[in-house]
């Protein structure tokens, strides 16, 4: 069973990451294509030579592309089917579509929100090159701690489910899970290497098209995949017993 979950899980995420790919080229490229011709800009006007292009610039958008969105949505497909695999029956007593749904919201919400607020993608000639080991770093802390802190609180609020009910409960861990994940990225340094002259806008409009690669994967991730195991195996997957109340 497991095994079939792991197959269907990368299959989905490859559907995903083809709808992703199309959302990157129409909309995320323009973005890169702006950025690139700001640096190359820059580089002209302070007489430097351009640096020499390894990989060309359509092969980049096109297969280049391509293929990372693809390996990336079987990689995060298949690590979702398993999540699944074990989570389903034990949060909730959601079939398989809402236990799906479910559990790509707090995917997108812990492995791709909470570290975007925190350190946003940039686009070409924004950024250091010096400092890319230390912006790898701490964009990893934060992903590090954002899905501990997720677990941390799904976790109390199960402790919490018999005292007070599983949606009051629900509120108490979710407020726990901003409160200590503000106070984390608070404590964390900031990092601001956006150029001076760098379009506000074109900074605007590529971060929004880069979060919206990762809206439009785990969406499709989420309701497909739940849509594929409901109507491969309907009732037949079994539940875990538990002897406390679930989330409805």
């Amino acid at each position: 069973m497991v095994g079939n979950l792991l197959l269907r899980g990368m299959l989905v995420g490859i559907f995903a990451g083809i709808l992703a790919f199309g959302f990157a080229r129409i909309y995320g490229e323009p973005q890169v294509d702006r950025a690139i011709a700001f640096e190359e800009a820059n580089a002209q006007a302070a007489g430097e030579a351009p640096e020499p292009e390894i990989v060309s610039r359509s092969t980049q958008a096109g297969l280049g592309l391509l293929t990372g969105v693809l390996v990336y949505g079987a990689a995060v497909g298949g690590l979702f089917s398993l999540v699944f695999a074990y989570t389903y029956g034990r949060v909730s007593n959601f079939g398989p579509r809402g236990t799906a749904a479910l559990l790509a919201l707090a995917g997108f919400v812990a492995i791709v929100l909470v570290p975007y607020i925190k350190y946003p993608a940039n686009p070409p000639s924004v950024g250091n090159g010096d400092t890319i080991g230390a912006r790898t770093e701490l964009y990893f802390v934060m992903l590090m701690v954002s899905i501990a802190a997720l677990i941390a609180a799904v976790a109390l609020a199960r402790r919490l489910w018999a005292q007070y009910g599983a949606w009051n409960a629900t509120i108490i861990a979710g407020a726990a899970f901003i409160i200590f994940i503000a106070l984390v990225q608070y404590a964390l340094p900031p990092i601001n290497e956006v150029p001076e002259k760098f379009s506000a806008d074109l900074l605007w409009r590529f971060r929004v098209a880069s979060l919206g690669i990762h809206v439009v994967l785990w969406t499709t991730l989420g309701l497909v995949f739940g849509a594929l195991v409901e109507r491969s195996y309907g009732g037949q997957l079994s539940r875990p017993v538990s002897k406390r109340p679930a989330m409805r």
